[in-house]
């Protein structure tokens, strides 16, 4: 489980310290979503600019120069590959026809392997499953609604994807994971969920937004740096099958019709985690199986839980 995060100033109305100040708290409201790195991407200059490090986002400042009115952002959990090295760390970076863009994800992949094979895609040195959708996007050397829906209909697993091209749009691909954007007369921040924004909202004073959107799965919308929408879709995948083999008590659970969370609490106690922490995350909008997929770290586990149930 990660987040995504971003603003877009597309009237230009906010200063680069309220942009900086809104940033740095949604990354640290972010955190209880993945504390092993952090990271942003922008355009300054002509020029793509990515800025992440293995650090939680409390520890790690955030600066953008005067004039970025466009930034996307990502806290991550470590499923899969280190975290220390820094090249496995989100956003990444790819490059079509000369011009970089930017990728961020939540949720994890189980076919990058397969893929990678089966469309005959170099080998990297990056370990993150993640980086197998940067590839599908280089391969077609093209980013728009094709070539998204192209690479979000390839992978197989649970996602969002961000992505920042060079004009300053920032595209959404929606899978199974949740995504909420609030906008504001001149601006527009978002998160992986409603829950972490209305924290923002809250510390930020800001008032109550204009517009709320929870793009549903199967959704691409792209939104430019003036604030227009436009939209396509593609097909999710519906199986789940790689997934139950790589962990296998996904399968009880999806094989369950249970309505109460008895089954997520014993799971949870097998690893060291009380109930009380699995209900203060569900109780801040995480779903069952976001959880369970963090409680192949009970240490983090313990320390996101810890911020929850005594931070505020």
């Amino acid at each position: 489980m990660c987040s995504l995060f971003g603003l877009i100033d597309f009237k230009e109305c906010l200063s680069t310290h309220t942009k900086n100040k809104i940033l740095n708290t949604l990354a640290r409201e972010c955190q209880v979503r993945g504390t092993d790195a952090t990271g942003i991407a922008y355009n300054f200059n002509d020029r793509l600019r990515i800025y992440k490090r293995p650090l939680p986002a409390r520890k790690m400042k955030i600066h953008i120069p005067h004039g970025v009115n466009v930034v996307m952002g990502h806290t991550r959990m470590t499923t899969q590959g280190n975290a220390q090295f820094n090249q496995n760390n989100h956003p990444f970076l790819g490059k079509i026809d000369g011009s970089s863009f930017a990728l961020a994800h939540n949720g994890v992949l189980w076919n990058d392997k397969e893929l990678r094979l089966e469309e005959n895609l170099p080998l990297t040195s990056v370990e993150t499953d993640s980086y197998i959708a940067v590839q599908l996007l280089e391969k077609n050397k093209t980013l728009d609604v094709d070539s998204l829906q192209s690479m979000a209909e390839k992978v197989e697993g649970s996602f969002v994807f961000t992505v920042l091209d060079k004009d300053n749009s920032i595209w959404f691909v929606i899978g199974d994971n949740p995504l909420c954007i609030m906008f504001y007369d001149g601006f527009l921040i978002y998160a992986s969920t409603q829950e972490i924004l209305c924290k923002v909202i809250k510390k930020l004073r800001l008032k109550a937004p204009t517009d709320i959107l929870e793009p549903k799965e199967g959704e691409i919308m792209k939104i430019d740096r003036n604030g227009r929408i436009t939209t396509g879709t593609f097909t999710p995948h519906t199986t789940f099958e790689h997934w139950w083999r790589k962990y296998p008590f996904y399968r009880s659970y999806y094989e369950d019709t249970s309505t109460n969370y008895d089954d997520l609490f014993s799971v949870a106690k097998a690893f060291g985690v009380t109930t009380d922490e699995v209900q203060a995350l569900l109780d801040y909008g995480c779903s069952e199986e976001e959880i369970e997929e963090m409680l192949y770290d009970p240490e983090l586990f313990h320390e996101m839980t810890g911020e929850l149930l005594y931070a505020y």
